[in-house]
């Protein structure tokens, strides 16, 4: 199994590009400050299953494939950034009902399934997770021991539980700030607006990101 200092070092790599924001951190604040704090959760639920679902496909050797292939990559990347963009323009239009989403559980705001498999197709589809498992993981395994998918599987956990952390305190954090903006029509329609437009501009960003 994965030796204690093998767990430790990558903490602690996972904890220095974890805490830098990238697109994962950046969508759970665009939608805090669109739809709220339960939006938000579910939606650090939904990023959390699909970097987890990278750490899989890397240890399955999948992961390898697709950054080995720029075409793959390149789909993959792409596919992302345009559900983001897409993501962004639906909470910029909806940026004035935003009150009665306070008020009622019922209007615009999505459910909560809906945002867990959004939240999952974008952590499954970023770049910044996907270069990171299938570069860095495979360096921390002891192949001597034996058992490497099972041994990534494991590290993986380490870095699923610092995201978690990480990205909750931005949810919440941004839900705040939501929250006190709720106190004037216009200024929570200027926030759901802004919620939308980061989505967009994260979205543009990640399609010209590269490998």
């Amino acid at each position: 199994m994965v030796s204690t200092e093998s767990l430790l070092a990558f903490a602690a790599m996972s904890l220095v590009v974890i805490a830098i924001p990238g697109p994962s951190v950046l969508f759970v604040v665009g939608r805090a400050l669109a739809h709220g704090r339960r939006t938000a959760l579910a939606t650090v639920l939904g990023n959390l299953l699909g970097s987890y679902a990278l750490v899989l496909s890397v240890s399955l050797g999948v992961g390898a494939l697709v950054q080995s292939s720029a075409t793959v990559f390149t789909a993959v990347k792409l596919a992302g950034a345009a559900y983001l963009v897409h993501l962004g323009v639906r909470a910029f239009r909806h940026r004035g009902r935003l009150r009665a989403d306070l008020v009622t559980e019922a209007g615009e705001r999505p459910g909560d399934l809906r945002t867990v498999l959004d939240g999952l197709l974008v952590g499954a589809t970023n770049p910044k997770g996907l270069v990171f498992f299938a570069a860095v993981l495979p360096q921390f395994v002891d192949h001597g021991a034996g058992h490497v998918p099972l041994q990534m599987m494991v590290l993986g956990l380490v870095a699923a539980g610092i995201g978690l952390i990480c990205d909750t305190a931005w949810g919440l954090g941004a839900s705040a700030a939501r929250t006190w903006f709720a106190g004037s029509d216009r200024r929570l329609s200027a926030i759901g607006g802004a919620g939308g437009i980061a989505l967009i501009g994260l979205g543009l960003t990640a399609a010209t990101t590269r490998a």
